[in-house]
């Protein structure tokens, strides 16, 4: 049995673990993993480690640092700060210009502290909030650590913006949608996002999943190297 690495570019609309299901369907090996989960809303780069050597070294790749492609709607929020949550839109009384989301821009470059959403993976007494905040449950999760290296503008019609990311491994693009639009006073949330890069591999490495199947699954196999 060979082991290794797959890149994926992620389809939208299915869970990180759905990809993980399909590639045990093709390849009849149980031992699959992926490092970072990307929601069934982001699409892109995402690393599967086939066989037990390659799942033991996934979390060499969780503290890479990543490159997302976001974009973000302004005057309007939800409360898993994405468009699957449900919506509120904001009364504008002023549309946000380019030069002020530049300026507002540069206040997240630099070591920030962020609170990650509600409706997150992030495990409150052994439990995941999200499973939490569906059940009504009250979700305080602290604020943590994360650097925002470079963001980037590249286009903006109201009530769409698209940046460019470039951060440390934990930072929730979802909560800096989230902040940005607290900071223009209009409100912003995720409609859509793309990972493009973690560490030194890129996207355009990656194959997209109707590409595997159960004969040549094999010559995607890679050896990666941190």
């Amino acid at each position: 049995m060979k082991e290794g690495f797959i890149l994926i570019d992620k389809p939208k609309g299915i869970t990180s673990h759905d990809v993980v299901d399909k590639l045990r369907e093709i390849t009849k090996i149980r031992k699959i993993g992926y490092a970072g989960t990307l929601d069934p809303l982001g699409t892109g780069l995402l690393i599967l480690g086939i066989g037990r050597g390659a799942t033991r070294r996934l979390s060499e790749f969780l503290r890479l640092d990543k490159e997302y492609i976001a974009k973000l709607r302004l005057g309007a929020i939800s409360d898993t700060f994405d468009k699957e949550g449900k919506i509120e839109f904001k009364k504008i009384e002023k549309i946000p210009s380019r030069e002020k989301i530049g300026k507002v821009i540069k206040e997240f470059i630099g070591q920030i502290y962020q609170i990650p959403p509600s409706y997150s993976a992030k495990k409150i007494k052994g439990e995941k909030a999200y499973n939490l905040a569906r059940k009504g449950r009250k979700v305080e999760l602290k604020p943590q650590k994360v650097n925002i290296y470079k963001i980037k503008i590249l286009r903006y019609k109201f009530p769409y913006l698209e940046i460019k990311v470039n951060c440390s491994s934990g930072t929730y693009i979802r909560s800096l949608a989230s902040d940005i639009g607290k900071r223009l006073g209009c409100g912003a949330l995720l409609e859509e996002l793309r990972r493009t890069r973690i560490g030194n591999f890129s996207v355009k490495q990656a194959k997209k999943l109707e590409e595997i199947n159960s004969k040549n699954w094999k010559s995607f196999l890679t050896s990666l190297q941190v």
